[in-house]
């Protein structure tokens, strides 16, 4: 498989940092794990990264928009990217599955990854919700939502142990073992600590 032309890595890159700059729980240093996900699963797996690398740069690309307009961040950075990428003049070959890759990763999407680029973006994007960064981000996420312990803790059982039985390659589920074994003692500890009082009643 061809590897992304560097100058379009570049661009890609430089476009995603300029354009995400938001912090907290979706913001850069997610979209960087998950691209980091994705180059270690994808390189195992046998994907085309010339797919993959832009999918996972971009697939966060539209969640401000999600929250100004109500259109799905899926379905709105799946057209950014693809009027990007045809804007620099990536492989037109690629775009249709960069676009098919973003527009199926959310965990709630109705529509499920059919191609082997999809499923490692939604994977990735699922793993980086486990382990101890998954921890983190369920907390930020809480205080972004003006949350308290006990909406972080309920995010954990609703979705976060959920997350394992929703992979679909084999080495997401491998590196998902570990991430879920922690986030069973996590959630096993805080409770025990917190007597199961973990907000005000």
């Amino acid at each position: 498989m061809d590897p992304v032309p560097e100058r379009h890595l570049a661009a890609i890159r430089d476009h995603v940092a300029t354009v995400n700059r938001e912090k907290g729980s979706h913001g850069l240093d997610h979209v960087l794990r998950v691209t980091r996900l994705c180059e270690r699963i994808g390189e195992e797996e046998g994907a085309d990264p010339a797919i993959l690398i832009p999918a996972s740069l971009f697939h966060d690309i539209a969640r401000p928009r999600e929250r100004e307009t109500g259109v799905s961040h899926e379905e709105e950075g799946a057209r950014v990217a693809e009027a990007y990428l045809r804007g620099i003049g990536y492989n037109a070959e690629k775009i249709p599955a960069i676009a098919a890759a973003i527009r199926t990763h959310r965990y709630r999407s109705e529509e499920r990854p059919g191609t082997l680029e999809a499923k490692i973006l939604s994977d990735a994007d699922k793993l980086d919700a486990m382990g101890a960064t998954g921890i983190a981000r369920t907390f930020l996420r809480s205080g972004e939502h003006s949350g308290e312990i006990r909406d972080g803790r309920e995010h954990i059982d609703e979705k976060l142990l959920k997350l394992k039985d929703r992979l679909y390659t084999r080495a997401a589920k491998r590196i998902a073992e570990e991430r879920h074994e922690f986030l069973q003692i996590f959630a096993e500890t805080l409770d025990r600590e917190t007597g199961g009082i973990t907000g005000n009643h």
